[in-house]
C-alpha cells in the first residue's frame, strides 16, 4: 500500500498482528440468487443477445479487447489540457511516481479504462476498492493485448446526494456492526466534493481508529479526514495512499479547468435538447417493450444539465414557448436558449452533467476503451447509448465491476458449523435464526419431521393416481390439499425452531454476528461494510491478493473464503 509505518494520528490501540492474509478461495454466485437484481442486468450478464441492441459491445473482456481501438475524437490540446489537470490534482493528494508515469503516458497517448464513484465517508463502501481493482485489472488485460492503457478513477465529486455518501459501517468486536454517519452538511443539495469537513469529524475519525486499531491504513484515514478539508480532497488523498504502489489515477471531476473543457458538451446538450430527449424518450419504449424499465426517469422537458442556484445543484428544464425558441427553466426562472448558452461559456463551472451525460462528459476528457460499472450503471448505459451516439459518434463499452462478498475465518467456520450458503442469509435476520434453529433441532425431531414429509408426499401421490383415474378434475383439488398439508408441516417445523430460540439464546447471536458480517440491512456486505476495514485487517498484502481473484471470466458475485 505504500503507507509508511508510524503511530497513528489519534493513538489507536495497535491491533493484533495477523499472520499475513490467509489464503483465499472464490466460488462464483449467480446474480439470479441475489435479491433484487434487475432483469437488465441480469440479462447483461448472462444472456447477452436478449439486450446487444442496448450496447455497443459484449461485456466479455477478449471482444471488448480486441474490438476497441484507442478513441481518436481526443485531441492532442484537449489531451494536454487534461493530463495538466490531471497531474496538478494528483501531486495535491501526494501522488506516487508511479501515478504520474501513468498520467505522463496518457499525455502521450495511451488509452484509458476508467471506473468512478461517490466520494464516500472514509473510502466509502468495500465496493469503492473493488471498482479501482477492476480497472487496474482491466488497463493491465488491454496492456497484455497490446493496447497501451491507464486505469483512471472518477470521484464523482459534483453528485449532490449527501444523504447517500456520508456513512459506513465498520464491523467491530464480537461480530457488531457500528455505523459512522458525519454530521458536516452544507448548502441542501450543493455539490458534495466541495463540502468541508468541520470539528465533528475528528471525534469520528477517532471512533474509527479506535475500531480498526493502529495501522497503516488508519494512519491515512486519520491525515486525510480533517477538519478544513472537503470530501473530494479527503476521499482523494485516502485513495492516493491506499493504491500508491499501483499507479492508480485519481480525477477529481468538479475541477473548473475540466469545467472549461468540458463546455463545449455542455452547450450541445442545450442545442440538441430537445431531440435528446425525444431519442431518450423513444428509448426508454423499446427498453419497455423488450420487458425492461426506464433505468433513468425522462420526461418530454428533460435536459441533461443541472445548473448551481444558490449554491445548490438543480436541474434545468427545457419549457415549450409556442413554435418559439424553446425557453429553460433553472427553479423558476426563465432563460432564453441564447442566453443559458451565454452563461455556459462565460462560466462552465456553474453547470454539470446528469447521470445520462456524465459518462459522455468523461469520454471527451478521456480516451476511454472501457467504463467499469456496477448493476445500476450497467442498466442505465442501456439509455446513455443514444446520448453517446448523438454527441461523441460511437458509445463507449461498459463492464460489470468486481463484486465479492469476504467471508472471513471465524464467520466461515460457523457458516460450516451450520451448513449455510450466503442466499440463506438474503433474506434478513429473522428467517436465519429460524434456520439456524431448525438446522439444530434434534436428531430425533428432525427425523420425525423429514419422516412426516415423506409420508405426507407418498400418501398423496398414491390418492392423486387413484382420483386421477376416477375424474381428472380431481387433480387440483389434490394439489391444493397436497399444499396445506406441506404447509401445516412446515409451519410446526417453524413453531418448533422458535421453540428452540427461545431456549438457546446463541442461535440468535450467531445468526445476528452471521448477518452483520455478510448481509447487513439485506444488502450484500460490499454495500455496506467499509474497505478499509479489510486493509487495517489484512494489511497491504490483502489488495493484491484480492486483485489476484479479480476473476473476468466470471461476471457474476464472487464469494471469497478466507
Amino acid at each position: 500500500m505504500g503507507i509508511a509505518q508510524h503511530e497513528s494520528c489519534f493513538g489507536a490501540a495497535r491491533r493484533e498482528e495477523l499472520p499475513g492474509v490467509p489464503p483465499m478461495t472464490s466460488q462464483c454466485l449467480p446474480f439470479s440468487q441475489i435479491p433484487h437484481t434487475t432483469k437488465l442486468f441480469s440479462d447483461y450478464i448472462s444472456d447477452f443477445q436478449k439486450v446487444a441492441r442496448f450496447y455497443s459491445s459484449s461485456p466479455y473482456e477478449k471482444e471488448w479487447v480486441r474490438t476497441r481501438a484507442v478513441p481518436e475524437r481526443l485531441d492532442p490540446v484537449r489531451r494536454g489540457r487534461v493530463t495538466d489537470a490531471l497531474e496538478r490534482q494528483n501531486r495535491i493528494w501526494g501522488a506516487s511516481g508511479r501515478t504520474l508515469e501513468n498520467i505522463a503516458k496518457l499525455r502521450r497517448g495511451a488509452a484509458a479504462v476508467v471506473t468512478g464513484q461517490q466520494v464516500g465517508l472514509f473510502g466509502g463502501p468495500a465496493f469503492s476498492i473493488y471498482k479501482a481493482l477492476s480497472a487496474l485489472r482491466l488497463a493491465q488485460q488491454a496492456r497484455e493485448a497490446g493496447v497501451e492503457a491507464v486505469p483512471i478513477f472518477w470521484l464523482a465529486t459534483t453528485d449532490h446526494d449527501l444523504a447517500e455518501i456520508n456513512h459506513v459501517s465498520i464491523p467491530g468486536p464480537q461480530g457488531t456492526l457500528r455505523k459512522f454517519a458525519s454530521e458536516t452538511s452544507g448548502t441542501l443539495n450543493a455539490p458534495v466534493g466541495k463540502i468541508v469537513l468541520q470539528e465533528e469529524i475528528q471525534a469520528l475519525v477517532e471512533a474509527a481508529a479506535e475500531l480498526l486499531g493502529d495501522t497503516d491504513v488508519t494512519t491515512a484515514l486519520c491525515e486525510s479526514y480533517r477538519p478544513g478539508v472537503t470530501l473530494g480532497d479527503a476521499y482523494g488523498h485516502l485513495f492516493t495512499r491506499v493504491f500508491s504502489d499501483w499507479g492508480l489515477v485519481l480525477l477529481d471531476a468538479d475541477d473548473p479547468d475540466l469545467h472549461a473543457i468540458a463546455a463545449p458538451i455542455y452547450r450541445t446538450a442545450i442545442e440538441k435538447s430537445a431531440d435528446l430527449d425525444a431519442q431518450l424518450l423513444k428509448r426508454g419504449k423499446e427498453l419497455e417493450t423488450a420487458g425492461y424499465h426506464q433505468q433513468v426517469k425522462v420526461t418530454p422537458s428533460s435536459t441533461l444539465l443541472f445548473s448551481l442556484h444558490g449554491g445548490a445543484r438543480v436541474p434545468i428544464h427545457r419549457r415549450p414557448n409556442g413554435g418559439r425558441e424553446p425557453e429553460f427553466l433553472i427553479e423558476d426562472e426563465r432563460v432564453s436558449r441564447e442566453n443559458l448558452l451565454e452563461r455556459i461559456s462565460a462560466a462552465p463551472e456553474e453547470f454539470s452533467a446528469n447521470v445520462l451525460l456524465r459518462p459522455v462528459i468523461q469520454d471527451y476528457l478521456l480516451p476511454t476503451i472501457a467504463y467499469i460499472g456496477g448493476a445500476a450503471e450497467v442498466a442505465y448505459f442501456a439509455q446513455v447509448d443514444v446520448v453517446y451516439r448523438a454527441l461523441l459518434g460511437d458509445a463507449t463499452p461498459i463492464l460489470p465491476r468486481f463484486s465479492a462478498t469476504i467471508i472471513e475465518p471465524k464467520v466461515g467456520k460457523m457458516m460450516e458449523r451450520y451448513g449455510l450458503s450466503l442466499p440463506e442469509l438474503f433474506h434478513g435476520i429473522e428467517p436465519l435464526r429460524e434456520t439456524l434453529a431448525i438446522k439444530t433441532l434434534p436428531d430425533g425431531v428432525q427425523g420425525a419431521f423429514d419422516q412426516a414429509d415423506q409420508a405426507v408426499a407418498k400418501s398423496l401421490a398414491a390418492v392423486s393416481e387413484h382420483l386421477e383415474k376416477l375424474d381428472k378434475t380431481l387433480s387440483d383439488s389434490t394439489k391444493q390439499a397436497a399444499n396445506k398439508m406441506k404447509y401445516q408441516l412446515k409451519r410446526l417445523r417453524g413453531r418448533a425452531a422458535r421453540a428452540k430460540l427461545a431456549r438457546e439464546e446463541i442461535l440468535g447471536r450467531h445468526a445476528e454476528i452471521l448477518i452483520n458480517a455478510l448481509c447487513p440491512e439485506k444488502a450484500l456486505q460490499e454495500r455496506e461494510v467499509a474497505g478499509i476495514y479489510f486493509l487495517a485487517r489484512y494489511g497491504s498484502e490483502f489488495l493484491q491478493k484480492l486483485y489476484d481473484q479479480v476473476n473476468t471470466d466470471c461476471l457474476d458475485h464472487q464469494v471469497i473464503t478466507l
